[in-house]
Parts: C-alpha cells; structure tokens; sequence
C-alpha cells in the first residue's frame, strides 16, 4: 500500500523559510517521479513544482520559481520543499503526490491528473 505523508508545515513570517518533507512507503521510491501541490481556502488546487524520479530534472510553477526548491533522498524514501523568502499568497495546505505508473528518467507532471497517489496535506500560513 502506497503511502505519502506530509510534515514540516507550520506559522512562518512573511520572508521567511520553511522545510516540508515528504515521507513515501509501500513501493520503489526510485522508480516514480513526485511533486508539490498546494491548495488555499476556496480555492483549486495548483501544482507547485515535480521532481523526476532519477531527481535530475525539475519544474516550477512561476510564482514559486526562485524561491522554492524540491528535492529527493533515496536513501530516506523522502522528498522536500524547501521555501524561502515565503509570501502571505503562499498560504496553502501542501499536498505531496506521485503518479502510479512507472516514471520516464526525466518525467516531471505538473497536472494533478497525471498523479495517483497522495498525501493528506499540512498547513502552511505565512503572516504579513
């Protein structure tokens, strides 16, 4: 059974720097490529940034390009955000989500129908 669990989100100040962790179980971590979704009050959900499974390639949603960095440990079945220089827009539950079939080397989804797979969430509120 597949299992993605979130942690690492919390009250961060506006400029600031937090470190979300993604803990995947229940399959080869290697073999499948991951991402950040992220979800504000009454809003959709948008894709945050998606990492290949080898973690040679990377992709951003522009909002985030700059200041956020994904990242994956296959020796810790874990994958990370690291976000900086935080903004209130970033306010969001995070969602960390993998597709179900075996990834291409450099395949990096950035739709949430390309993703099988995902976690329950933690919050993130950034204040101004």
């Amino acid at each position: 059974q597949v299992q993605l669990v979130e942690s690492g989100g919390g009250l961060v100040q506006a400029g600031g720097s937090l470190r979300l962790s993604c803990a995947a179980s229940g399959r080869t971590f290697n073999n499948y490529a991951m991402g950040w979704f992220r979800q504000a009050p009454g809003k959709e959900r948008e894709f945050v940034a998606a990492v290949s499974r080898s973690g040679v390639s990377t992709t951003y949603a522009d909002s985030v390009k700059g200041r956020f960095t994904i990242s994956r440990d296959s020796a810790k079945n874990a994958m990370y955000l690291q976000m900086n220089s935080v903004k209130p827009e970033d306010t969001a539950v995070y969602y960390c989500a993998s597709p179900q079939s075996y990834s291409d080397r450099f395949y990096t989804p950035r739709f949430a129908r390309e993703y099988d797979y995902w976690g329950q969430g933690t919050q993130v509120t950034v204040s101004s």
